[in-house]
């Protein structure tokens, strides 16, 4: 319990610190004015000023925060109102885009360390009728060798492949009970019927093995690019699927990515540092969306002005609405983590 709490205490503090570094630099590249470089959230438990700004470390610990002077009113010089829209911009974007570039650094490192991988053969078990397998001529008894040039090592890559084509004509290289291979071709479905997969079939393997696995640096590096990459097409795909199948999106706050990191923790370091990538893709897109009180909802009035053709909103409005956001937001956190630490209670996990 102890080893969780510090892992996840430190691995929020470089997500955290990752995000708000970016707005920093980009304020003080902009000549915007840093009131307070905070992380954590109010009330303050310690701080000092530096030149213009005061460093601050605060008691809550779920999140942090990077207050510039005049985010709404445009009156005083060296504010962030009173900057153009294009700069305005670059600065509320600027903490999401490091979010979303820290993965590289991380899933290179984890590419690097040595690390477990299942090698197994990928078998077809059964084939539905009518599905997409059936029709491009995939049989029981089938071995999954490639997809779309990539090689199948165990049935999570070729889960992880479905999931990145959904939709899209995909390319498999088969082999058949009498070693002889076929490229076939089908395209995975959005909507399955009820029991089945996106491609119809059912998987079995054989001849399970575990190889030790590492890159060297030149490797790691391109492959950690394409693989960030591959992450926000499945991010993609996850919201898209949310209205294509009329599914919920499952919820996890601060108290439920603690009890995650706890059970990641046991798998080791390389799958530790691509959980911290995958949290901090998801916090990078998140505070992109047009919520009031996070940066998204702070670009939709940067838009809505350019949209009007330089006509602000009144500071006050726009204040009124970041706050009434950020208080419903604050409250939602409540909520998910009550339901979070009730599924707890009953000993539930969010890994399958």
């Amino acid at each position: 319990m102890l080893i969780t709490i510090v892992v996840f205490v430190v691995l929020l503090i470089v997500l955290i610190l990752t995000h708000e570094i970016g707005h920093f630099a980009a304020a003080k590249m902009s000549k915007v004015k840093v009131e307070e470089f905070g992380l954590g959230l109010p009330p303050r438990i310690w701080g000092f000023k530096y030149g213009e700004t005061i460093y601050s470390i605060n008691w809550i610990p779920f999140g942090g925060f990077t207050r510039l002077l005049g985010e709404e009113d445009p009156s005083t010089p060296g504010s962030l109102a009173s900057k153009s829209i294009g700069t305005r911009f670059f600065v509320l974007v600027s903490g999401s885009l490091l979010n979303i570039l820290l993965p590289i650094v991380l899933f290179t490192v984890s590419f690097m360390i040595p690390h477990d991988v299942t090698i197994e053969n990928v078998l077809i078990k059964e084939v539905a009728a009518g599905s997409p397998a059936q029709t491009a001529g995939i049989q029981a008894g089938d071995r999954i060798v490639e997809v779309n040039g990539h090689t199948i090592k165990n049935r999570a890559d070729l889960s992880y492949q479905i999931q990145l084509n959904l939709g899209n004509n995909t390319a498999m290289v088969i082999q058949k009970p009498d070693a002889s291979r076929q490229v076939l071709s089908l395209t995975p479905r959005w909507v399955p019927p009820q029991g089945q997969g996106a491609t119809g079939v059912v998987l079995t393997s054989s001849d399970m093995t575990t190889a030790v696995e590492s890159m060297p640096f030149w490797q790691a590096l391109p492959t950690s690019v394409v693989h960030s990459w591959e992450i926000l097409i499945l991010f993609k795909n996850e919201v898209m699927s949310w209205f294509v199948r009329s599914t919920a999106p499952q919820l996890a706050g601060p108290i439920a990515i603690a009890q995650l990191t706890g059970e990641v923790i046991k798998a080791g370091i390389s799958p530790l540092l691509e959980f911290a990538a995958l949290i901090s893709i998801n916090l990078g897109i998140f505070n992109l969306l047009p919520i009031p009180g996070l940066d998204g909802g702070r670009l939709v009035f940067v838009l809505l002005e350019w949209a009007r053709r330089g006509k602000r909103i009144s500071p006050q409005k726009e204040g009124m609405v970041h706050m009434i956001g950020f208080l419903a937001m604050i409250l939602l956190i409540l909520v998910i983590s009550y339901f979070d630490v009730a599924r707890i209670i009953r000993g539930e996990s969010l890994l399958p």
